[in-house]
């Protein structure tokens, strides 16, 4: 792309460059000259450099610099950057790091995602096989990417790049709490929270040789700090953010549809549906109380059954129905062993009574969990190899 389109396309969409800044007095004058080729919309943070930093960066008067007067961390630099950037009546920034790892030829890249995806937050994803990328770097990376599945449900194969688009409006509207490394993590996962889409594209990275390599990443710190921040978000997740977005998109009809879709409407063969259904009851009557659904769920993983029958007819053992299957299962264990089935509730009743009935009870639950379960397969598969024979004459009547 010509510079000149691209220095067009930054004015048209009020976008910047935000390089935030700290002790990198070596590259930040070099970086500066490169992203001016193709545009001087830039903002820099400079984040309490006690290296040549500010007197570097005197030497460039029109553009828009902000001075930390002490280290605050990239999170802050960035937190600022956002709010002069938009004070300054821009809408976007392209946050770029400054020790000269990103190709600023790549801004076009994110300039053209504005017009597809105007309300992302674009990360630029680096080759983390590709040579000279620190082995920590690349483990650290794929930990972040797995914990911020685990949260959004997106899967991204960098979460750490520094080379990003942010809309600001959105960005903006935001109270963040984080002031280091971390807050890279904590703005993808509170934007998307906010409705704000996360998606990735390639770029291309530089990484120097170890003994010329500048960072402020302090492994334990910020492993830390990324650490506990992710565990937060993980909770938060599981007992607020899925919870509230179920029940504000839930939809009675279109639920019935997708447990349709996914149970008896499944492109499933009518042996796996009715196997499915037979060892879910089977599961549900099995005495592993608390545990019947995970276990069942699991195991119809490792059998290749359908995990969404299996979990529903495991539900059998709902509270109508727990009175039957406990006094149904000691009865069968009772007959079974010879044994009189003469339980009794009493005040009085002691650990040995407790003993033999418990006996009784376990042994008598899996024979019982297995007669339902062959009688339900048996019943289902009957009931689905008659409809297709239904399905079938009808339309050969047509």
């Amino acid at each position: 792309m010509e510079h000149t389109t691209l220095h067009h396309k930054f004015i048209h969409h009020k976008c910047c460059v935000l390089i935030p800044t700290y002790n990198n007095g070596g590259s930040i004058k070099e970086v500066v000259q490169d992203v001016l080729q193709y545009t001087s919309n830039i903002v820099i943070v400079n984040d309490g450099s006690s290296d040549q930093t500010k007197a570097i960066l005197a030497e460039f008067p029109q553009l828009l610099v902000v001075h930390h007067e002490r280290n605050k961390g990239k999170g802050m630099a960035l937190r600022t950057g956002f709010k002069a950037a938009f004070a300054h009546g821009y809408k976007y920034a392209i946050s770029i790091d400054s020790d000269g790892q990103h190709y600023p030829d790549d801004l076009h890249l994110f300039i053209d995602q504005i017009e597809v995806h105007p309300n992302a937050i674009i990360i630029g994803a680096r080759n983390m096989d590709q040579p000279g990328i620190p082995s920590k770097s690349s483990m650290g990376n794929r930990a972040s990417s797995f914990w911020f599945w685990v949260v959004t449900g997106i899967r991204l194969s960098d979460t750490q790049s520094g080379y990003r688009l942010y809309p600001l409006v959105p960005i903006n509207s935001i109270y963040f709490i984080t002031r280091k490394y971390e807050f890279e993590i904590e703005v993808m996962v509170r934007s998307f929270w906010k409705g704000v889409d996360v998606l990735s594209i390639p770029i291309k990275v530089f990484y120097p040789p170890t003994e010329e390599r500048v960072t402020h990443f302090r492994p334990f710190k910020d492993v830390t700090r990324i650490t506990l921040l992710n565990i937060v978000f993980v909770l938060l997740s599981v007992f607020w953010f899925h919870p509230l977005r179920f029940i504000k998109n839930f939809s009675f009809k279109e639920s019935k549809k997708k447990i349709y879709d996914h149970t008896i409407g499944s492109p499933d063969s009518a042996l796996k549906k009715s196997m499915s259904m037979g060892f879910g009851v089977f599961m549900g009557i099995t005495p592993f109380w608390g545990y019947q659904i995970w276990l069942a769920i699991g195991v119809a993983h490792l059998l290749k059954l359908n995990k969404v029958i299996v979990a529903i007819f495991s539900n059998i053992s709902i509270p109508p129905f727990i009175p039957f299957i406990l006094y149904g299962s000691y009865y069968m264990g009772a007959t079974l062993l010879n044994q009189p089935a003469d339980l009794v509730f009493s005040a009085d009743i002691n650990l040995d009574d407790v003993w033999n009935y418990l006996y009784q009870y376990i042994f008598g639950s899996f024979v019982l969990a297995t007669i339902m379960g062959v009688f339900v397969f048996a019943v289902s598969y009957a009931m689905f190899f008659l409809s297709d024979r239904i399905k079938k004459d009808i339309a050969l009547n047509k």
